[in-house]
């Protein structure tokens, strides 16, 4: 039955978006550039909080921050083509081919293994008030295995009187974007696509087909496309955390990771894969620091029962999480190693805390590593200025606009993000700013020549630098 009202409604002609973020935007202005599709609408809230980005997208300008390559370019195309606009009234959603949803759907505790799926459902919700025969709705949020063919079609169903599978269709076909690289990502990554039957399987495919450069589609079930997503976060997750403890190790042993890192990765040839990440001051964003607890809590719902594991022991994906949570705390120890060997208190010293986005040049300040950091800090009664070349503003958090301004007069400088811009800082004007004999420079992203500060006075501290890190200290 399914079929025949496809049949009967033509080709996907006529797409929205629900979530104006950092998928939503970039899938938007793709799927309006494309000549298959002729209408895209993205659906957004007029919030206090984001309701300014309805205004900027429809004159074709991105409300995202940072370096996005090609974005802004392809949005004022679109816009001016009259392919795409965004709007508040979900009333729109009716004319609609398909619907993809791309929502937050974070932890409130992580602990109980309970996701907030509010905002989710009210986005599902708003799309079953309005859904028709024929219609494909597509989740893109990462989402709980489970949750497509259970909290997704049970809402869909009771809003609208019909039914998945046989009156409309209903997938998952998971973002697998990075900031910084959205629109290259949706083109040339393979598209994950899982409906809850072949029918819902191959329409979604048919929406994310024309957008695809590079990337395939491959086809699966909802539950295996939930699994495949919030896997894939939980393994890179796991990586970092492998290369983050031995980097804890090396400094422990005092040695340098990256010499380790390097002989390591010098091993090549067929069947040897290492897969050597970076370590760093901490992992943030709102997929790797949530995924982990979607896929707990999968196998909790769906198969607690049936899973075979060593008795007590703990998932080895959470210990990973815990101890990427613990990176802060680490930088926050280095800090306080660095003032007590700078012979300054950390009550009343200033801290100049180079980066609040998690990740490098761009302005995603979701879950930061950073702040936590600051709280830490701010605990030992030290007065922390915060610096991004890309972060404005941040609520409860004061940012400077000139780096100038945080580095005057502190006691120690931290970097926490890995912008370009921090790559270039030189040791001689930092200290100058400084004004300190031995001011402290704590490097959580491998940016800094340590020996290049050391000689001029500097403590250094950095991640996983245990050849550096008790460094005699230089008078100058």
């Amino acid at each position: 039955m399914l079929s025949d009202h496809i049949r009967k409604r033509g080709p996907i002609k006529k797409i929205g978006v629900i979530g104006m973020g950092y998928v939503g935007i970039p899938a938007a202005a793709l799927f309006a550039d494309s000549p298959v599709f002729d209408r895209v609408y993205g659906f957004q809230r007029d919030s206090p909080s984001s309701g300014y980005k309805i205004a900027m997208l429809n004159r074709g300008e991105s409300p995202l921050k940072g370096e996005e390559p090609g974005l802004e370019e392809l949005l004022s195309k679109v816009v001016a083509a009259k392919k795409f606009s965004c709007t508040s009234d979900f009333s729109k959603i009716r004319k609609l081919d398909a619907v993809t949803l791309s929502i937050q759907t974070p932890f409130l505790n992580k602990e109980d293994l309970l996701p907030d799926f509010s905002a989710l459902k009210d986005g599902i919700r708003n799309v079953g008030s309005y859904l028709s025969p024929g219609m494909l709705v597509v989740l893109e949020s990462t989402v709980t295995p489970g949750t497509t063919t259970g909290l997704a079609r049970e809402i869909l169903e009771q809003e609208s009187g019909l039914l998945a599978g046989v009156d409309f269709a209903l997938a998952h076909a998971p973002e697998r974007v990075m900031v910084g690289r959205l629109l290259r990502n949706i083109r040339e990554h393979d598209r994950i696509v899982g409906g809850i039957d072949e029918v819902s399987t191959r329409r979604a495919a048919e929406l994310y087909s024309p957008v695809l450069t590079t990337g395939k589609v491959i086809p699966m079930s909802s539950t295996a496309a939930e699994v495949t997503k919030t896997a894939e976060n939980t393994f890179r997750d796991l990586q970092i955390a492998a290369i983050n403890e031995l980097a804890l190790y090396c400094e422990a042993m005092g040695i340098n990771v990256y010499d380790v890192r390097t002989g390591i990765d010098s091993l090549k040839g067929d069947g040897i894969t290492r897969a050597m990440l970076w370590p760093g001051a901490g992992v943030g964003g709102h997929c790797l620091t949530k995924d982990t607890y979607h896929l707990e809590r999968g196998v909790q719902v769906l198969g607690k029962d049936l899973l075979d594991y060593p008795p007590g022991e703990p998932s080895l994906y959470v210990l990973a999480r815990r101890i990427n949570d613990f990176m802060p705390v680490h930088m926050f120890r280095l800090t306080i190693d660095g003032l007590k060997r700078a012979g300054v208190s950390p009550e009343g010293a200033k801290v100049a805390l180079l980066g609040w986005a998690f990740l490098s040049n761009t302005d995603d300040t979701r879950n930061t590593p950073s702040e936590p950091f600051r709280d830490l800090l701010l605990k030992e009664g030290a007065v922390v200025c915060v610096h991004d070349p890309y972060v404005a503003e941040y609520p409860g958090v004061p940012v400077v606009p000139f780096v100038e301004e945080a580095l005057q007069d502190a006691d120690a400088i931290v970097i926490f993000a890995g912008h370009h811009q921090y790559r270039t800082l030189d040791p001689k004007v930092l200290r100058n700013l400084s004004g300190r004999k031995h001011p402290v420079i704590i490097d959580g992203r491998n940016m800094a020549d340590p020996d290049a500060y050391i000689r001029e006075g500097f403590v250094y501290k950095g991640i996983g630098r245990g050849d550096k890190n008790s460094h005699a200290i230089v008078e100058t």
